[in-house]
């Protein structure tokens, strides 16, 4: 099943994706789903960032081809991004005031669907709700710069996630690839990861709360590309795309 949220004549709405339509229903994404009836074409439809979370956490170093020479971590390393920086698909990444080096991060993102407190590995997919595309923008030099991430990953508009949650995807291989306009900068899938979605989950869970609706950004593979005005970021992850063109403020 895909399930969104859509912006339809000025409503906001919950849709589940079927084919080239948007088939609207009662509730929120994670409600009992009833059919209202009211249905749309995609094109017609705006979609929005498929959750509202309390948190965004992401993992850092999580695939070997994007650790390089640096020697893998020996659990997951996760950092949180403001859900202040959270933008949907089509809304463009806005280069703050002294970027200098900003790169693209394509990723699978995992959508919590159940409070997740102290679980197990063997617990997470029941508290897993579904999986969608994300980008990690981050800023390189404010990374080695400044004593904290807070600009680096949590700028405005540095987090892009959507279009919608799949909730047939299975965390043992997911495909993952980040394009900038037409080149195909980042692919790999989620077999690759140091460290799996389950084990990252479970970890983060026993020193902080996911609620319902959080995300958890996997990890990004291979090398990283910058980004610049008049750029288009483009994620795609079990077949969906998440496009966000690129602008400077």
């Amino acid at each position: 099943m895909r399930v969104a949220r859509v912006r339809v004549n000025g409503k906001t709405s919950t849709a589940i994706i079927q084919g080239r339509r948007a088939q609207l229903v009662a509730g929120g994404v994670f409600g009992p789903l009833t059919p209202t009836g009211e249905s749309h074409p995609l094109s017609a439809v705006q979609f929005l960032a498929p959750t509202k979370p309390t948190k965004v956490l992401a993992i850092g170093v999580n695939y070997k081809s994007h650790a390089g020479d640096r020697t893998p971590p020996s659990e997951p390393q996760a950092f949180l991004k403001a859900p202040s920086s959270i933008i949907g698909p089509d809304e463009a990444i806005v280069l703050p005031p002294g970027w200098t080096n900003v790169h693209m991060e394509a990723e699978v993102v995992a959508v919590i669907g159940k409070r997740a407190r102290a679980i197990s590995e063997a617990e997470v997919d029941a508290h897993v709700f579904g999986y969608t595309a994300g980008n990690d923008v981050s800023g390189r030099d404010w990374q080695q710069a400044d004593l904290q991430w807070w600009r680096a990953k949590s700028s405005d508009t540095f987090t892009t996630v959507g279009p919608w949650i799949d909730t047939s995807l299975k965390p043992e291989k997911i495909e993952v690839a980040g394009l900038i306009g037409k080149h195909k900068q980042q692919e790999s899938d989620t077999s690759l990861l140091i460290h799996s979605i389950r084990k990252c989950i479970a970890h983060v869970s026993q020193y902080i709360t996911l609620e319902r609706g959080d995300l958890v950004y996997t990890g990004t593979p291979g090398q990283t590309g910058q980004i610049k005005p008049g750029d288009v970021c483009e994620v795609r992850v079990g077949g969906m795309v998440l496009r966000n063109p690129v602008r400077e403020r």
